[in-house]
């Protein structure tokens, strides 16, 4: 499919009476598309889907739309937003450790690249910590610096190992064997499903 083709089926799997926070509806979208404002009307769908849980063939289709039109963190975030339909994805407010106290002086890229183990309460057989393995999105801006604190997205690697977390629920960031940032657990979204756990 083209990118209006691709467009216009992901915006009839939004209600009609879904509407962004400025109270734009699928029918203004509608309006972008018949004058081939492809970028504005991909934004606002992306912006309607915040608003409500749609099926994943909503954001497939919104990340082939936006890989044609090689916008890239458009596209990059569609694809997250797929990922944590297929397995969950737990936010959470996080704190890095500053660099002198930490191994990383560097600032971590926003958008879904990193894949930092985690201690979320497991143990090994052996009866020390084992960490689990999650990717992590930073909401609202595109690098997190040491010492900074974000909400963050975390989509695990392995569903399974993260069914016990709960909100409220204290998980520490790995990079190696030192704790890298200490997270508190603010809402769990099981895989493909409309609710968040309680």
């Amino acid at each position: 499919m083209d990118v209006p083709e691709l467009l216009e089926a992901a915006s009839l799997l939004v209600p009609e009476e879904a509407a962004t926070e400025n109270d734009i509806t699928v029918r203004d979208i509608w309006d972008y598309l018949v004058h081939d404002e492809w970028e504005i009307a991909l934004g606002l769908l992306e912006e309607l889907g915040e608003a409500r849980s749609l099926p994943l063939a909503f954001w497939e289709q919104l990340a082939e739309a936006a890989d044609q039109l090689r916008l890239e963190r458009s596209a990059a975030w569609c694809h997250w937003r797929c990922s944590e339909l297929r397995n969950g994805v737990i936010r959470a407010d996080l704190t890095l450790r500053p660099a002198a106290e930490a191994r990383r002086a560097t600032p971590i890229f926003g958008a879904g690249v990193l894949r930092p183990m985690w201690d979320i309460g497991h143990l090994s057989p052996t009866g020390g910590r084992a960490v689990s393995i999650a990717r992590l999105w930073v909401e609202n801006t595109p690098v997190l610096e040491p010492g900074g604190r974000a909400t963050v997205r975390l989509v695990p690697l392995t569903p399974s190992h993260w069914t016990h977390v709960r909100p409220g629920q204290r998980i520490t960031m790995h990079e190696d064997r030192s704790v890298a940032g200490t997270a508190v657990v603010v809402e769990v979204w099981r895989p493909a499903t409309t609710t968040p756990a309680r």
